[in-house]
C-alpha cells in the first residue's frame, strides 16, 4: 500500500486524510521535517511515497492525477509531491536537505523549527519546498494539467475560504469524466463513442474492472464477430457488423478507463495495441471465409487490406521516429497545417480522410451487414489507399521542406525497423558501401521484386530477383538512415515483403494458398508491430537472436521466393502454412515472454495515445 505522510499544521474540517485514504494510502502524520525523514525512511524502497501538507485544499482528483499516476517516477501538485520507486532516491535527499536547513534530525536530536504557516502571502509548505529543491536537482518532475481543478495551500483563513468556494464551483467527477477521453480523436469517435462510452469506463471502475479485462473483452467480441461472419449467412453478417461497433465501444472504454482510474501499466499499453491490429486482421479473415461459403474467393483482397494497413502504420512508426527528437524540426508545409487546425471544420475533414480506426471500423460493420465481403474489401482499400496517399504525400512536402538534423537514436529506430537478417547483415560488412542514397536502393528493390513475380510468377527468374533484393537491402541500411526521406525505407521495404508473398501465393493458383499467405504476413506484421511498441515504450528493439531465428525481412523473402520455384503449387502451400506457424510461434513466445517479464519487473508504467488511424 502506498504511504502519504501528511506535514504541516492540521486545519479543522479538513478532509485531506480521507481523500488520501480514498485514494488508497496509508496515512501517517509528521510534525517537522526531521519526523517526515524517519517516516520516509521507515517505507519500504519498492513502494509509492507522498509527502502532502495537511493544509491543502483542492479537489480530489487533483490529488489523484498529482499522486497516483504510474508513468512517473516523480510527480507534483501544489502542497504534494510524490515518487515511485524509482524517484525514491531523489526524494529521500531532497528531504535530508531540507532537515538539515531546518536544524533538525531523524535520529534523536530535535529540530528547531516546526511547520508553520509562515509567510502571509503564500504558506511554507515542505512539499512545494521539496519539489523546488528536487528541480534545483535536475530531477524531472511531471507536474499535471489540473486545468479547473483546484490544488492550494491558504496562507490564511480568508484564501482558504476562497479556495473552498472554488472547489465547490467546479465539478469534480465532470471534469474526471471529460478528461478521461482521448484528447485528439476521430469524428466518429468523438461524437458517437465517446458520448456514452466514458460512463461505462465509470461503471467499470466502480466494480473494480481493470482496461485489461475491458481490452480482453473487446479481442473476444472481436472475435464472436468474425466467427459470424465466417458463416456467410446475411444474419451472419449483420450480427458481425453489429458486433464489431460493441468491440469498438469496449476499445474506447478500455482506454478510457485507463485514464479515469490512472491504470497505466506496460502490459496494457501492449495489449491494446496488439490487441487492435488482431481483432481487424481476424474479422478480416472471417470475412473471406464468409464469402468463401458464398462461392466468392476474397482471399487476395483480405491480404491485400492487411498489407496496405500494416504499410499505413509503417509509414506513421517511421516518419514519427525519424522525428521524434530532430532538431532545428519545422517547416512551411507543418505551419500550414497548424493553420488549418486552427479553423474548426478543416481538423474534422483532416481527421476523417485518414479513415482513422473508428471510421474505418464503422465503414466495415455498415458494409459488412447491408452488403458483401467483396463491396467490404473494395471500398476499405480504396478508403485506405486515398487515406495512406494523403498521410504519405503530407510527410514527404514536410520532410523535403524542413531542415531537421537527426539523432543517432532516429537511425538506429529506423534501422530496426527496417528488420535486416543476418544475408544483410553480412554483405553489409563485405560490400563497399557506395554513395547512392539508401531510399534509391530501397524504392529499386521494392519496385523490381513485387514486379518481378507479378510478370513472371513462381520461377528462378523470381529468385535472381530475391538475390538481387537481398543485395539492394544490404546496401540500403550500409549508412546511418538520416536522410530527409529515409523514414520511408522500413515501409518500402514491408511493401516489397509482404507484396511478393501475396503475388506468388496467387500466382500459384491453387485452393488454399492465399490464406496461408494470409497467416504468413500476419505472423510477420506481428513481429514488426512489436518493434515500434517496443521502441515506442524504450525498450529497444527485439533480441538480434530473434531477428536472425525469422531470417529478416530480406531471408524470409528469399526463401518464400526459393520455395515457390522448388516445391509444387499443393507443396508450396503447405510450406507456407509451416513457415506462417513457426515464425508465429516464435515471435509470440519471445513477445509474451519479454511484455510480461518488463510488466512483472516494474518497467516504467505507459500509457501511448497512439495514432488514431
Amino acid at each position: 500500500m502506498p504511504t502519504a505522510i501528511l506535514t504541516g499544521q492540521p486545519v479543522p474540517g479538513s478532509s485531506i486524510e480521507s481523500d488520501l485514504r480514498d485514494l488508497g494510502f496509508d496515512v501517517r502524520t509528521a510534525s517537522d521535517p526531521a519526523d517526515a525523514e524517519a517516516l520516509l525512511a521507515a517505507v519500504p524502497g519498492e513502494e509509492r511515497v507522498a509527502l502532502v501538507d495537511a493544509r491543502f485544499v483542492g479537489h480530489p482528483h487533483a490529488l489523484r492525477l498529482g499522486l497516483t499516476d504510474p508513468r512517473f517516477p516523480l510527480a507534483a501538485v501544489p502542497g504534494a509531491v510524490t515518487a515511485r520507486a524509482e524517484g525514491r532516491q531523489a526524494l529521500t535527499r531532497a528531504l535530508a536537505r531540507e532537515t538539515s536547513a531546518a536544524g533538525g534530525t531523524a535520529h534523536g536530536g530535535t529540530a528547531r523549527t516546526t511547520l508553520s504557516v509562515g509567510d502571509p502571502a503564500g504558506a511554507d509548505s515542505l512539499a512545494d519546498r521539496i519539489v523546488t529543491a528536487l528541480d534545483a536537482d535536475g530531477a524531472t518532475v511531471h507536474r499535471p494539467e489540473l486545468g479547473s481543478l483546484v490544488a492550494a495551500v491558504p496562507a490564511d483563513p480568508q484564501a482558504r475560504n476562497e479556495a473552498r468556494q472554488a472547489v465547490a464551483a467546479v465539478d469534480d467527477e465532470a471534469v474526471r469524466l471529460k478528461s478521461a477521453v482521448k484528447a485528439r480523436d476521430g469524428f466518429f469517435t468523438t461524437f458517437f463513442i465517446s458520448p456514452y462510452s466514458r460512463y461505462i469506463a465509470r461503471w467499470c471502475a466502480r466494480r473494480g474492472l481493470t482496461p485489461n479485462q475491458v481490452t480482453t473483452a473487446s479481442l473476444l467480441t472481436a472475435l464472436i464477430a468474425a466467427s459470424c461472419a465466417a458463416t456467410g449467412t446475411r444474419a451472419g453478417f449483420v450480427a458481425a457488423g453489429v458486433l464489431l461497433i460493441v468491440s469498438f465501444v469496449l476499445d474506447c472504454t478500455d482506454g478510457q478507463l485507463a485514464r479515469y482510474s490512472l491504470q497505466y501499466s506496460t502490459l496494457g499499453a501492449w495489449l491494446d495495441a496488439t490487441f487492435d491490429r488482431a481483432k481487424e486482421y481476424a474479422y478480416y479473415a472471417g470475412l473471406a471465409l464468409g464469402a468463401a461459403r458464398g462461392g466468392d474467393d476474397v482471399w487476395a483482397l483480405a491480404l491485400g487490406a492487411m498489407v496496405l494497413q500494416t504499410c499505413r502504420h509503417v509509414v506513421d512508426f517511421s516518419f514519427n521516429e525519424a522525428n521524434h527528437d530532430a532538431t532545428a524540426n519545422t517547416s512551411p508545409t507543418a505551419a500550414l497545417s497548424d493553420k488549418l487546425d486552427s479553423v474548426g471544420w478543416t481538423v474534422w475533414v483532416r481527421r476523417m480522410i485518414v479513415l482513422p480506426i473508428g471510421e474505418r471500423w464503422a465503414m466495415i460493420a455498415v458494409l459488412t451487414a447491408a452488403t458483401t465481403p467483396r463491396i467490404t474489401f473494395y471500398a476499405l482499400l480504396a478508403g485506405c489507399a486515398l487515406a495512406a496517399t494523403y498521410t504519405t504525400a503530407g510527410r514527404v512536402l514536410r520532410s523535403l521542406t524542413r531542415k531537421a538534423q537527426r539523432t543517432d537514436r532516429a537511425a538506429r529506430a529506423l534501422a530496426d525497423l527496417a528488420d535486416n537478417g543476418p544475408l544483410a547483415e553480412l554483405l553489409a560488412r563485405v560490400l563497399p558501401a557506395g554513395r547512392i542514397p539508401a531510399l534509391l536502393w530501397a524504392v529499386l528493390g521494392a519496385v523490381l521484386l513485387p514486379l518481378a513475380a507479378w510478370t513472371d510468377g513462381p520461377g528462378w527468374s523470381v529468385v535472381l530477383c530475391a538475390v538481387v533484393y537481398v543485395l539492394l537491402s544490404s546496401e540500403a541500411v550500409a549508412h546511418p538512415l538520416k536522410g530527409a526521406l529515409d523514414w520511408l525505407v522500413p515501409p518500402l521495404f514491408r511493401a516489397a515483403e509482404y507484396g511478393t508473398v501475396l503475388i506468388l501465393a496467387a500466382k500459384s493458383d491453387v485452393n488454399g494458398a492465399l490464406p496461408a499467405a494470409f497467416g504468413l504476413v500476419a505472423a510477420v506484421a506481428y513481429h514488426h508491430y512489436d518493434t515500434v511498441y517496443r521502441i515506442r515504450g524504450d525498450a529497444g528493439a527485439p533480441p538480434a537472436w530473434l531477428v536472425r531465428a525469422v531470417g529478416g525481412q530480406e531471408g524470409r523473402t528469399l526463401l518464400v521466393t526459393v520455395l515457390a520455384a522448388l516445391l509444387t503449387a499443393a507443396q508450396f502451400k503447405v510450406a507456407l502454412t509451416v513457415l506462417a506457424v513457426a515464425v508465429a510461434l516464435v515471435v509470440l513466445v519471445e513477445s509474451i515472454r519479454f511484455w510480461v517479464a518488463a510488466h512483472q519487473g516494474g518497467a516504467p508504467a505507459v500509457h501511448d495515445e497512439g495514432e488514431p488511424a
